[in-house]
């Protein structure tokens, strides 16, 4: 096959194309500019363009697929001359269910935790050394691509993101994949840019599993009432299975999930990680690893790239970054840390970075996402609104949408890093959120301070 990506040099496209190089396709690609650690990992397999831009003539009819990423525009250059040809144009998620038609196709789909549970399954499945094909959303600990593509493996997981499918494809991702086996995490209303409403947000969960193929399984978590709602509403899936956060207990900053052998310790923590283990173990075990195995080989699984990940730790102090910027995912990971670490004082910061979460009229779901923290900072760039276009925000809208008096605003990343260094992190748990940097936030410099 000789596929060309247009906009290759995004985080999910440029692992598509390699996984497509490691199977034996032509590939090629283009985009007008690429960043770390997309260009060395292009460049090491001879897949970096040779100069940025777009060039209609690498479009010719001897192409099989052109691969249409989210940062092209519909008026790119390449597209066009791709409809001109009437050459096919795929989106990504597309291009992905293409390579799966033929294979059991397992979708973890949610507003929050699909990484973290796509990372667990992956994870188990390569400790038992059981091939799969996969996409996933974060780097993970053994694997070298966040995308693996064969003709022979009988499954492909897929991380199910809602968010839309391409500039010409306006339907989310996780509607093109018709799973048989699939999975929701749980549902909070997100990518308001795209869905303005509630109702509209959750309407793309229920169409989720009404595009599921007959005779399919659904696993959900039963304590979201929105998620559980509509599971029991859907038609499609054959077979329904819930699950809970299970049974378990933190001793000494160490958490032992309640098994059938006894207390087992586990390198993850949070209320949030032990339910998205939960569903985890029932995708696995209809993946074909019996609960034995399972729990064998979660013990060692240590988190999603990203997803409260350890920066320092010493004997009195930790670091965590996390991935977490919407509502839900800022309260779930505060009151992780705050509860693994209730001996010490909880230090959590937040920069407020997307979309979303930069509107003035969605700031008032982050109410109270922030209480469990002893000291709880919000850091956000009034530049970064000017730049998306959106209604300024200011220090005082903040502080009424996140309902704490004692809250610190911070708009300037000097001043910022500046308080940050000056913190005594002495028996305290530090937690940085973002889906940014804070304007530039070393951390590894950061980590000296442990």
């Amino acid at each position: 096959m000789r596929v060309h990506f247009i906009a290759i040099g995004g985080s999910a496209m440029h692992n598509l194309a390699l996984a497509l190089h490691h199977k034996g396709d032509h590939v090629t690609g283009s985009d007008d500019t690429i960043f770390e650690p997309s260009k060395s990992r292009l460049e090491k397999h001879h897949l970096l363009p040779e100069e940025f831009g777009w060039f209609p003539e690498k479009i010719t009819t001897d192409l099989d697929a052109v691969i249409l990423g989210m940062h092209a525009k519909e008026d790119n250059p390449e597209l066009l001359k791709a409809q001109e040809l009437g050459i096919k144009i795929y989106s990504y998620p597309e291009y992905l269910y293409e390579q799966s038609k033929n294979k059991t196709r397992v979708v973890i789909g949610g507003s929050h935790g699909k990484t973290t549970i796509t990372s667990m399954i992956l994870h188990v499945m390569h400790y038992h050394e059981k091939e799969v094909d996969y996409m996933v959303g974060a780097q993970l600990e053994g694997f070298e691509t966040m995308v693996h593509l064969t003709d022979e493996n009988e499954f492909m997981v897929l991380e199910g993101d809602e968010y839309l499918s391409s500039p010409i494809d306006r339907r989310p991702k996780f509607h093109l994949y018709q799973p048989n086996i699939a999975l929701i995490s749980g549902i909070a209303w997100d990518h308001i840019n795209v869905f303005p409403t509630w109702e509209n947000y959750l309407s793309q969960f229920e169409q989720f599993v009404e595009l599921m193929k007959n005779g399919s399984i659904l696993v959900y978590n039963e304590e979201d009432t929105a998620v559980k709602d509509i599971a029991e509403a859907a038609t499609k899936p054959t077979r329904k299975h819930s699950y809970t956060v299970p049974q378990h207990q933190i001793i000494d900053g160490t958490t032992y999930l309640d098994t059938p052998e006894g207390d087992m310790p586990i390198e993850i923590f949070g209320e949030h990680n032990l339910s998205n283990l939960a569903g985890a173990k029932w995708i696995c075990q209809h993946m074909g690893i019996d609960e034995d195995d399972f729990y064998e080989a979660i013990a060692t699984f240590k988190g999603a790239s990203k997803r409260l990940e350890k920066v320092a730790e010493s004997k009195t102090a930790v670091i965590y970054k996390d991935f977490a910027h919407s509502p839900s995912k800022v309260a779930a990971t505060t009151a992780a840390v705050a509860t693994q670490y209730k001996e010490r004082k909880t230090i959590a910061c937040l920069e407020l970075h997307t979309y979303s979460s930069l509107d003035p009229e969605f700031l008032v779901q982050y109410k109270n996402a922030l209480n469990p923290a002893d000291v709880a900072v919000v850091f956000y760039s009034p530049h970064a609104v000017e730049i998306k276009k959106l209604a300024p925000v200011s220090k005082e809208q903040i502080l009424e949408a996140f309902d704490r008096d004692d809250l610190i605003v911070m708009t300037d990343s000097a001043a910022f890093k500046e308080w940050l260094f000056k913190q005594n992190l002495d028996h305290s748990a530090l937690l940085l959120m973002s889906s940014g940097n804070y304007g530039g936030l070393d951390f590894k410099e950061l980590a000296d301070l442990v």
